[in-house]
């Protein structure tokens, strides 16, 4: 001890290096024992766990001497493993390839995924539920050909080994180490099991660094994990470090609370269970270590009495104990406290970290096996039964997934019999005694379903390692082989027969509705079909028959005590139904495995014809019980009747019930070829292909969206087996519709599809069923209610009923003496028809039918029956005529009333709802009445009438028809060609029916309802032709509909009224003559806007921002998905002008900067509307109505949301309309001849008159607040420019911006030009009209000091007022830094209302010379020196010219030398611009770049001027645009030149010398003496052209995003967030909801959209696949971009099937985004509080 605590002084690196030197002596004895006395005081269990210097200590010790990290690095380097073994626990996203596994339960992480090849294989990505590990490199799971590079190249294999000193300090440390943990772990657990969870969870908490260190080990790879494995499974280590030697009493304490902890579990000693003898059976496997399963609850006892105790009844007692001996080891223990402790988290991942090392795996599979009862004890009663079964299924799924290690601990741990024992100890917990049929003295016990134990699907675990395990050929084959499991398995099964049991209510309701059956359908599932399919799966060969019987002979036996248990002899209770029959199901399908794939004979199968019998009575009840479900006469049980009988027929559990249930049914006669279809038994997928191609997705106009869907190819009839289940029929739905499409035929394809199989020779028997009289009736009847359009008869009866009757004449029974007496006795129909044969019978005439018909049914009261006195001849000879209808045999008399009376209904014509509801018990006789009804048809006769019918013709077949037809064409098709080919079928077959059929189509009728003796034809035909008229009507109108609601949405919701058309698209010749009138969608009165009543526009203002998300290039960004790869903002729009005005205002006065630019850009008020109008006071009161609805609405009242009253569009606002004045109109339009001077000095005057202050009226109170609602629609950051925040010049600024941003976007609507013409969608939701008149009222109020105004500075030469000595402290912007456009809208709206269009052409004309220099200017600066000069030169020599002032040569040369004077702009960037022009300017590009630097101008002021005037926009061809739009501008002449003869200085018009104005403009620029000449150069080269708005570009494929970012961390956070999302306009990565990145209590992702798009944000969540839309307060679920091989979404990737871009649909998202129609298109919006 002295040298321990000498060795502790040390420096603890010193002391590990000493250490080490020691111990690599040959004699190391000394080194030893000073290591072992250090870790007896280091690791002192008595110290407390918390203190973490142990861990630092053995650290040290084990590098000994260097650091850690370099000793692991160093370990690494020697990994000599061959599997990659990656442990994950849940949430993981992993991969499953079908095509690559042995297993099922296959997986592999990304990483070994991604480096394999598995293209064009079965895989999926999933989100692991329960953790997992990677299986490449593992070929007992998986091929090789799916291992990725590393692994299938094995590279572990060629690592040198390991130096013999570098683990050596670990092979000594680590032993102690690990007891160390355990003697904390033993000492947690308080005996006898009293522990709370909270005390266990705490130990687990202090117990966190050292079990994280472990963890840190076995990552250490191949060669660490060995020295592990020796340390975990030597059994000498354990007994000397466990047990203490003699001194150490702690450790000897410790070691027995291991004891008597494994005594309490069951582990060691077992006792008398508390219902009967115990049993105590040893099974012999390798000195007794077998199997040890837990039944019943355990208190401490000796072991000595257990082992005295006989077992009485060992082979068959549910209570069948197996005794385990526990070889003691490390890794036991270490097992044993992991279950004890409920499988913490990192006890899991260290013990499945160590499973690469195969002899750890194989014996820790054992250990784990040997402790599987208690692990399932344990699981039961933990409160955290969810958490704890996945852990377990963790662990299991990685042992049982290897077919040669579940084969060798089937064979020496009994691992089936332990599993079996388990399932039925645990179901024994919960069962209770069965009420079905004898409830008094059942003597069967079933689950109960409302038991937790069954609830939370607590067997889970169980249950899937057992379908795991029997996934495995040879453990399923001793499974199969073991008749004593068999039985047990039996047993089990037998648990479920008859759970759940519905009884019918017949007085109240029920009160209380029980959800039961979720637990009962989920458990037939898992815990029995599952396994069936699994065993079924072995069964396909003919070698396996005998396996087949054997499970078919336990199926009989164990249903035959069922029956007798049940006290079932032939006739089941009434009103009681359960859906479960699992015994039945495993009877039904290894029967047809059997014939279908073994070929077994049938009959040496069946058991005698009761059995049979009985077996067949519980499904048959099922389906009667369907019907009496869906006829309402369970009603009084609540809608989880309904649930149930839903749930029973769904695709999921169809397989496995409904099925075997009809195949059942079809045993006593033969049953049909349909059974015996296994699910996954041919490639869907590739079946599909081959038949089908996929159609994309289909858009409406609106913009919403439908998936995608399979249509047949045209060669192609759809195949499909006549599958009963709901998932066959609702994929024939989406398919066979498309067969009209493919022009084969003209209605809807009715079954079959295909050729039908022939029938398996066993079943021919089954044929006999179609020749029977009482199926003819039935047949009789359904044709005779279908013709006479009874209520309930749907297309797919008679598509049945058809197909039945072809069967019959396809299966012809041959007249043997034998087949002479039917199976059925039938005679009490033998007055029907004549015989059993269907030919036969096809033609015989029913003249009368007798019913029984309630006393209340319209026959009754036509024509009361007459008493039985007066016998009528005519009524006589009827009665005697007329056939009794009944389906029932003569001995069940006691049934005949009720059965009796549902007949009635069925070939009753007319009949009250009431008989259809409710069902009267058997003690209640009703009311009957019998009623003779006249046929007069046979099944023949009312097939013809059917088919003119079914083709709306009168006599649609022609007497010689038969003659005539193509039987090739009627191979498929709709029910009438399915009736055509059924009468052919029958002519060829008989010449009786041949001339029946030519008689009956010669004289065929409409139908006529029956006992109307006196209808006239007329009649008849009356009705007929109506109801064909009706339908023609209907099918109109459903026409006219259609297209107006296409119109409808194609225009954006605009109602094509004249009074809104005038109202907002001023035409030229009806405008201002007579005031305009609007209607009000509310009250509907129709009349002008006025002063006092004003009208409005309902409008929807939004912030936007896209316009500012603008760029140069025409392709979109890529969204980056590599770390290399970023995306720049700096060249959009928005943030350009924010760079310019800020330069700007360095250097310039600010009032002049804030009118040299437009804002908006981002954050830009965007105004639309759907056209319609209302008086402002019924708005108000409409408001005041939405605000007292209670109703939950989608938008928010309070901040006036509204919807349109007409076409509820959402709207937030109303736009007052201008009352239309008819003073000035003459003169408005006119164009005059006055000289340019002249103009511009009346604009000059215009400008100086001061704006009238508008009259105090309700209009222009309206107009107040609807600016008032502008401002508050964006942030106030997009409004504040100014460096005086609040002043009039910013408000000024904000005004003119908002018209400014409408007209731009009108453009990106209109696609970027004006080139259509015309007036498209975005102008329909367009109300720049009204707008302008709301702006200009409000901007006459600023005026524009005379001083500063621009149009002097435009128009005149002034003088330079700097030469006053008058020196300001700033300069006003120069003309040529200054934005054109927002000139010209200043000036619009400055000047007074209404303008002459002179005024406004002067204006545009006198802003287009500037524009022009401005072009000029920048055009110059791209020259290379020499080409300035030469340029310069050769323009200098056309100054002198007449036309000089109209020639661009001799401008540009002047701009050339003025700009060169001096200080000369053109200095900077000589070098870069030679470098970039390498081709020569001629006089052809100059033109070009001069037009495209001008046309962004002209294309603004032509739509100013469309609105402002409603001057149409003619189309033109995009090379002729410039032209087109100069000559609407009137700065052309009205005949336009060819287009390759105009040029832009053609276009020009100066008011004054245009040399010494633009003298002028140039010496502005160069008199900056603050300004340096690169920032000079920067304002000057301005390029006005923008590409249009694009969303980011996404990959095709989704893998390669979801790789990226689903581990990416947040960049504010630093964490991978739960939820990742990206924006899709900028490809910012934000944390959906999170947290951490919470400002001011609004998330990441609702502040992202108010920064990025002015509150709208489009995410993308990374782990959804789906797009969110967030608008304002709102936000709603958009769908996915993103579609599977199907063309389907798989939103929360629950397939996890390969994504790929569905461009189609992103490119409406982009539409939607562009054109602002998020809140119009898509409704299901909510508030998100910020939360998002």
């Amino acid at each position: 001890m002295m040298a321990a605590s000498l060795l502790l002084r040390r420096d603890r690196k010193a002391t590990a290096a000493h250490l080490k030197a020691d111990l690599n002596r040959t004699d190391n004895s000394s080194g030893v024992r000073q290591l072992q006395e250090l870790l007896d005081v280091v690791l002192n269990p008595e110290k407390p766990a918390a203190d973490t210097e142990a861990l630092d200590w053995c650290k040290c010790l084990i590098a000994g001497g260097d650091g850690f990290e370099d000793f692991c690095k160093t370990v690494r380097s020697y990994d000599n493993a061959t599997l990659c073994g990656l442990v994950w626990t849940a949430n993981f996203v992993a991969y499953r390839c079908r095509t690559c596994g042995i297993s099922p339960c296959m997986s592999l992480c990304a990483e070994c995924f991604n480096n394999g090849d598995h293209t064009g294989h079965d895989f999926n990505m999933f989100r692991s539920q329960a953790g997992g590990a990677c299986d490449c490199g593992d070929g007992n799971v998986m091929r090789e050909t799916g291992f990725c590079r590393r692994h299938r190249l094995r590279t572990g294999e060629n690592v040198p080994s390991i130096p013999r000193d570098l683990l050596l300090m670990s092979e000594m440390v680590l032993p102690r180490f690990i007891l160390y943990i355990i003697q904390y772990l033993r000492d947690g657990y308080i005996e006898p099991d009293t522990s709370t969870e909270r005390d266990l969870q705490k130990v687990l908490q202090q117990l966190e660094p050292q079990i994280s260190f472990l963890e840190e080990l076995t990552k250490m790879g191949g060669a660490m994990r060995t020295v592990l494995t020796k340390i975990l499974t030597n059994q000498q280590t354990f007994k000397e470090l466990s047990m203490g030697q003699e001194e150490n009493l702690y450790a000897k304490k410790n070691y027995e609370k291991y004891l008597s902890a494994l005594k309490n579990s069951g582990l060691v000693s077992v006792e008398e269970k508390a219902q009967g003898a115990a049993a105590d059976l040893t099974v012999g496997a390798e000195g007794g270590a077998g199997a040890m399963v837990l039944l019943g609850t355990t208190a401490p006892g000796s072991p000595d009495e257990s082992t005295k105790e006989e077992d009485q009844d060992a082979g068959l007692s549910v209570g069948q104990r197996k005794r385990v001996k526990l070889s003691s080891s490390t890794k036991e223990e270490l097992l044993f406290w992991t279950i004890k402790y409920e499988f913490p988290q990192k006890m899991v991942t260290f013990l499945l970290n160590m499973l690469p090392d195969q002899d750890y795996k194989i014996t820790f599979t054992k250990t784990f096996v040997q402790h599987y009862a208690f692990i399932m004890k344990t699981l039961m009663k933990s409160h955290e039964s969810d958490t704890m079964s996945n852990r377990i299924v963790h662990i299991s799924v990685q042992l049982f997934s290897n077919e040669e290690l579940a084969r060798h601990v089937t064979e020496e741990c009994q691992l089936l019999d332990i599993m079996v024992t388990v399932l039925l100890y645990m179901m024994e917990s919960c069962l209770i005694k069965s009420e079905l049929q004898d409830e008094e003295n059942s003597r069967h016990v079933v689950v109960n379903c409302s038991e937790a134990l069954l609830k939370n699907n607590t067997y889970w675990p169980l249950v899937s390692d057992f379908i795991n395990i029997l996934s495995h050929q040879s453990v399923a084959k001793k499974f199969l082989e073991d008749h004593s499991l068999l039985m047990l398995w039996m047993s089990f099964v037998s648990f479920f027969q008859g759970m759940n049991l519905n009884k019918r209510e017949l007085n109240e309701h029920v009160e209380f509705e029980s959800q039961t059956y979720y637990a009962a359908f989920a458990a037939e599932l898992e815990a029995c079909a599952q396994p069936m399919w699994g065993l079924l799966t072995h069964c396909k060969v003919k070698e396996t028959q005998e396996y087949t019987k054997t499970v078919v002979r336990y199926c009989l036996e164990t249903l035959q005590i069922w029956f007798d248990s049940i006290g079932f002899i032939d006739e089941p209770a009434p009103n009681q139904v359960t859906f479960h029959l699992p015994l039945h199901r495993y009877y039904a399908m290894f029967l047809s495995k059997a014939v279908k794939c073994q070929g077994l004979d049938l009959d040496s199968l069946l058991p005698d014809q009761e059995m049979l019998m009985k077996i067949m009575v519980h499904p048959l009840q099922i389906q009667a019980c369907l019907s009496e479900i869906h006829s309402n006469m369970w009603v009084r049980n609540g809608l989880q009747i309904k649930g149930q009988a839903m749930t029973y027929v769904q695709s999921h559990f169809c397989n496995s019930m409904i099925d075997p249930d009809i195949y059942l049914l079809q045993i006593p006669e033969n049953p049909n070829p349909k059974s015996g279809i296994v699910p996954g038994s041919c490639s869907f997928e590739e079946m599909l292909s081959a038949v089908a191609d996929f159609k994309a997705p289909v858009f409406e106009p609106g913009g919403s969206m439908q998936q995608g869907m399979y249509t047949p190819k045209d060669n192609v009839c759809l195949p499909t087996a006549l599958h009963w289940s709901i998932a066959v029929l609702a994929m024939m739905k989406t398919t066979i519709c498309s067969l009209k499409q493919s022009g084969i035929h003209t209605g809807n394809p009715w079954p079959p599809y295909k050729e039908r199989t022939r029938l398996h020779p066993c079943y021919k028997g089954l044929i006999k069923l179609l020749h029977c009289k009482t199926l003819h009736i039935v047949i009789f009847t359904l044709l005779y209610k279908i013709w006479m359009d009874h209520q309930n008869m749907s297309e797919h009866v008679l598509c049945m009923v058809l197909y039945l009757i072809e069967l019959g004449l396809d299966n012809q029974v041959q007249d043997n003496k034998e087949d002479e007496e039917p199976c059925i006795e039938e005679h009490c129909h033998d007055s029907w028809f004549p015989g059993t044969n269907l030919l036969s019978n096809l033609h015989h005439v029913i003249n009368f039918v007798r019913v029984r018909v309630p006393e209340t049914a319209p026959e009754v009261k036509r024509e009361a029956p007459p008493s039985t006195s007066a016998e009528a001849s005519s009524y006589g000879q009827n009665l005697r005529e007329a056939q009794v209808f009944s389906l029932v045999a003569e001995r069940r008399r006691k049934f005949q009333e009720i059965i009796n009376r549902s007949n009635t209904e069925a070939t009753q014509v007319v009949r009250p709802k009431s008989s259809s509801t409710r069902w009267v018990p058997p003690g209640t006789p009703p009311q009957l009445v019998t009623e003779i009804l006249e046929i007069r048809e046979s099944m023949l006769s009312l097939l013809i009438k059917l088919h003119q019918k079914l083709s709306s013709k009168q006599n649609s077949l022609s007497s010689s028809w038969l003659d005539d037809m193509d039987t090739s064409r009627h191979a498929h098709g709709d029910g009438i060609t399915a009736i055509e080919r059924i009468l052919a079928k029958a002519a060829t077959r008989s010449c009786q029916i041949k001339r029946s059929i030519q008689d009956i189509c010669g004289k065929v009728c409409p139908p006529v309802p029956p006992k109307k003796n006196n209808p006239t034809d007329k009649k008849a035909m009356d009705k007929e032709e109506r109801r064909q008229r009706a339908r023609e009507r209907q099918q109109k109108l459903l026409a006219e509909f259609a297209s107006r609601q296409k119109s409808f949405m194609e225009t954006a919701m605009d109602v094509e009224s004249p009074d809104t058309e005038a109202a907002m698209d001023l035409g030229p010749s009806e405008v201002m003559e007579s005031e305009v009138l609007y209607d009000c969608v509310i009250c509907g009165q129709s009349g002008p806007s006025t002063e006092d009543r004003p009208t409005g526009l309902v409008v929807l203002l939004q912030a936007s921002s896209v316009l500012g998300h603008r760029c140069k290039n025409e392709e979109a960004k890529k969204l980056p998905t590599s770390d290399e790869e970023h995306i720049y903002p700096a060249d959009t729009c928005g943030v350009a002008h924010d760079v310019r005005l800020t330069l700007m205002q360095q250097f310039f006065k600010d009032s002049s900067c804030l009118q040299s630019v437009s804002i908006g850009w981002d954050g830009g008020v965007y105004v639309q509307t759907c056209g319609h109008t209302l008086h402002i006071d019924c708005h108000k009161s409409y408001m005041e109505s939405l605000r007292n609805d209670q109703v939950l609405q989608g938008f928010s009242v309070d901040k006036g949301e509204f919807t349109c009253p007409l076409c509820r569009q959402f709207a937030n606002s109303v736009l007052p309309c201008r009352p239309g004045r008819g003073t000035e109109a003459g003169a408005w339009y006119t164009h005059t001849n006055k000289k340019t001077f002249v103009l511009v000095k009346e604009v000059e005057d215009l400008q100086e008159k001061l704006g009238l202050f508008p009259t105090e009226s309700n209009l222009s109170k309206e107009m107040e607040l609807v600016i008032k609602d502008i401002k508050n629609t964006t942030q106030k950051k997009y409004m504040d420019y100014g460096k005086n925040p609040g002043s009039p010049d910013n408000d000024f600024l904000f005004m003119y911006s908002v018209a400014r941003t409408n007209l731009e976007l009108e453009l990106v609507h209109r696609g970027g030009n004006l080139c259509c013409g015309g007036a498209s969608a975005a102008a329909k939701r367009s109300c720049l009209n009204q707008l302008f008149h709301v702006l200009a009222m409000h901007m006459r109020l600023y005026s524009i000091d005379s001083a500063y105004n621009p149009w002097a500075k435009l128009t005149q030469v002034t003088q330079n007022r700097e030469a006053d000595g008058f020196d300001e402290e700033r300069p006003e912007v120069p003309m040529l830094f200054r934005d054109v456009p927002s000139l010209l809208i200043i000036f619009v709206l400055t000047m007074p209302q209404p303008l002459r269009k002179e005024h406004f052409t002067c204006v545009v004309k006198m802003l287009y010379n500037l524009q022009f220099t401005q072009a000029l200017a920048a055009l110059s600066t791209k020259f290379s020196p020499e080409e300035r000069l030469a340029w310069s030169i050769s323009g200098a020599l056309k100054k002198n010219a007449a036309n000089a002032e109209k020639s661009f040569e001799a401008l540009l040369s002047h701009v050339i030398s003025e700009l060169s004077k001096d200080k000369s702009i053109y200095k900077v960037n000589t070098e870069e611009t030679s470098m970039l022009s390498s081709s020569v300017w001629s006089p052809q590009s100059i033109e070009f770049s001069l037009q495209q630097f001008c046309l962004p101008f002209f294309r603004l002021s032509c739509l100013l001027q469309h609105h402002l005037y409603g001057d149409n926009l003619t189309g033109c061809l995009e090379e002729e645009e410039f032209s087109s739009l100069a000559v609407c501008l009137g700065l052309l002449p009205s005949a336009p030149q060819a287009s390759n003869n105009v040029h832009s200085a053609s276009c020009l018009e100066w008011a004054v010398s245009a040399f010494d104005l633009v003298t002028q403009w140039c010496t502005e620029v160069k008199g900056l003496s603050q300004m340096q000449v690169e920032q000079s150069l920067t304002l000057l080269v301005q390029d006005p052209q923008w590409a249009a708005p694009r969303l980011l570009q996404l990959p095709d494929n989704y893998n390669i995003i979801f790789q990226y970012y689903h581990r990416k961390a947040c960049t504010a956070c630093k964490k991978v967030p739960k939820d990742p999302a990206l924006c899709l306009v900028c490809g910012a990565f934000v944390c959906l909801k999170g947290v951490c990145c919470k400002q001011q209590g609004i998330c990441e992702c609702v502040l992202h959209s108010q920064h990025c798009g002015a509150a709208t944000g489009i995410f993308l969540l990374i782990n959804a696949s789906v797009i969110i839309i967030i608008r304002g307060h709102r936000f709603c679920l958009w769908g996915s971009v993103y579609l599977d091989a199907h063309g389907e979404e798989d939103r929360d990737l629950r397939r996890g099937k390969p994504l790929f871009l569905c461009e189609e649909r992103y490119r409406v998202l982009e539409q939607q985004w562009v054109s602002h129609t998020f809140d119009h298109i898509n409704k299901r919006w909510g508030p998100h509080y910020n939360g998002l």
